[in-house]
């Protein structure tokens, strides 16, 4: 394990560098406020008088159709989502200089071959292990979300020291930067989403409401039992592990997590995790989105409508309503 700090930083690596910022999400918004607080010159590249146009002009940083501010960049970041980067990379591409450096938040297109950079740039790796609003706010406080940095091409021989210096710049030192690879970074960051912290863990949530539900217990005390107490949990989990856990829960509740959490999610359901993982590290899930898109997006459509609309939710605004402060802590 190699595990970089802010002593690793080199301060010359972009010094004096233009980095531009490509896209205006979650990501994007963060990135670009955090560099531009750690002195950086910051161009937001983004479609002229679009939403994100006119955020990042309320925000206060220096705008640009993407071609227009990667013209002359020493570092583009390319922060819009997955499926979107092709299409920008094609267009972009004349307008890179040679010995640039292209910076990825996730390994996506890289390892599976949907962008083939030129092979005089740096390609690089930053992935905060937080989601874009988490990054802004922990740099604010004076802390940071741990990143994980890779090298997938090294033209100048500077592409470890540049990426090392952006990640230091949007707060990843303080929480330390770990190696890594592109496949890594995009197998095991999608497994994490599918089987673990989006997919099974909401499907777990829905379906120990449901069931409760079924059983003639309460939406509301259902819903406060299966998914609004499940903040505790994870608080305890990313302050100190399980052994944190279970110093703070009662013994009732560990001798229930002991005896009963293995017969929920049991060996069927590692198997089925394997298969996930398998069909991830195969292409097969990559290829599968990648057609979906293409298509319109009917599917995803679809069964996003069908997750949003379930009674858990209905039941969870009614509830969240009388809790505004909920949202307080947006940045």
């Amino acid at each position: 394990m190699k595990l970089y700090s802010q002593k690793d930083v080199d301060p010359k690596a972009l010094r004096g560098a233009r980095i531009a910022v490509m896209g205006y999400g979650s990501q994007g918004r963060a990135h670009a406020l955090n560099l531009k607080d750690s002195g950086f010159e910051v161009v937001v590249g983004v479609r002229k008088g679009g939403p994100s146009w006119k955020k990042a002009k309320k925000d206060g940083l220096a705008l640009a159709e993407p071609a227009r501010a990667a013209q002359g960049a020493n570092l583009v970041a390319m922060l819009v989502p997955d499926l979107a980067q092709k299409a920008l990379y094609e267009s972009i591409e004349p307008a890179l200089k040679r010995g640039a450096t292209l910076l990825f938040a996730h390994g996506f297109n890289i390892h599976f071959k949907q962008i083939k950079p030129r092979k005089d740039l740096d390609v690089v790796l930053i992935a905060p292990k937080g989601p874009g609003d988490l990054v802004r706010r922990q740099y604010q406080q004076g802390r940071g979300v741990p990143c994980l940095i890779a090298v997938a091409q090294n033209a100048t021989g500077k592409a470890r020291a540049r990426a090392l210096a952006y990640a230091h710049g949007i707060g990843g030192t303080r929480g330390g930067v770990l190696e890594t690879t592109f496949a890594e970074e995009t197998e095991t960051d999608l497994f994490g989403e599918q089987a673990v912290l989006c997919g099974g863990a909401t499907e777990l949530v829905v379906r120990g409401w449901e069931t409760l539900v079924e059983a003639g217990y309460q939406p509301e005390v259902a819903y406060y039992e299966c998914l609004h107490e499940l903040k505790l949990i994870v608080d305890l989990l990313h302050e100190g592990g399980i052994t944190k856990m279970h110093q703070f829960i009662s013994e009732t509740a560990k001798y229930g997590d002991l005896t009963r959490g293995p017969r929920i999610v049991d060996a069927r359901v590692k198997q089925e995790m394997k298969t996930v993982l398998q069909e991830i590290q195969s292409g097969k899930f990559a290829r599968q989105w990648i057609r979906e898109n293409a298509a319109g997006r009917k599917r995803y459509e679809k069964l996003l409508k069908r997750d949003i609309r379930h009674p858990i939710e209905k039941v969870g605004a009614r509830l969240r309503a009388r809790m505004p402060w909920l949202n307080d802590t947006r940045a």
